[in-house]
């Protein structure tokens, strides 16, 4: 990897810390040609510490290391982007990142959509919203919305509209993200459990 320690005077370049997982940033610190290496060597997270002028590996004192994934150059071969799995929280005073907040997986879209599906479980009184609607019906309509769209994705695999199979898929996978917190549970329920299945 050739990265471009010179580029500023001080011989240092910026390091993002992402969580492999989660794929959160967890923190930013800076690693001169030395520190770099100490980190591809022990795979470990070794930054060099501009307040105390030496090279100090995160969790030598906390043991809240950063165990290293991947490391990449960015295209100007002056920032770097460290994926890793950390030990423990990451921030000093003691929260899961440096910006004060819980390290936890999100989905994109699919996260904001659960958001508002439990929104709309929380206010079943809303007439207009179809989802507080099922969650009035109850478990029995709610189930069978998903069993009905499942149906429907399965006829559709067989025949060759692709919009038409994208519509049902979508159509049960929305009525599944309404079952799954009917039940008390959300996505990140559901990959704990994929993730304890894998070998």
């Amino acid at each position: 990897m050739n990265i471009n320690f010179n580029k500023n005077n001080d011989g240092l370049v910026p390091v993002i810390i992402q969580d492999n997982e989660t794929k959160n940033v967890l923190m930013l610190g800076f690693m001169n040609e030395e520190a770099y290496q100490k980190t591809v060597d022990s795979q470990k997270v070794t930054f060099y510490s501009r307040t105390k002028q030496r090279l100090w590996t995160k969790g030598e004192e906390s043991g809240n290391f950063l165990n290293v994934v991947n490391i990449q150059n960015d295209c100007d071969q002056d920032t770097l982007l460290i994926k890793v799995k950390p030990v423990g929280p990451t921030c000093h005073k003691g929260s899961d990142t440096c910006w004060d907040e819980e390290n936890n997986m999100t989905f994109g879209f699919l996260s904001h959509l659960e958001d508002t599906i439990q929104h709309r479980k929380e206010n079943k009184n809303d007439e207009k919203s179809y989802v507080a609607s099922l969650f009035r019906k109850g478990m029995n309509k709610i189930a069978q919305k998903v069993g009905e769209e499942a149906v429907e994705v399965v006829i559709e695999a067989k025949d060759d509209n692709d919009d038409l199979f994208l519509n049902e898929s979508a159509d049960l996978l929305f009525h599944y993200l309404i079952l799954l917190q009917a039940k008390g549970y959300k996505l990140n329920d559901i990959v704990n459990v994929l993730k304890a299945r894998e070998k």
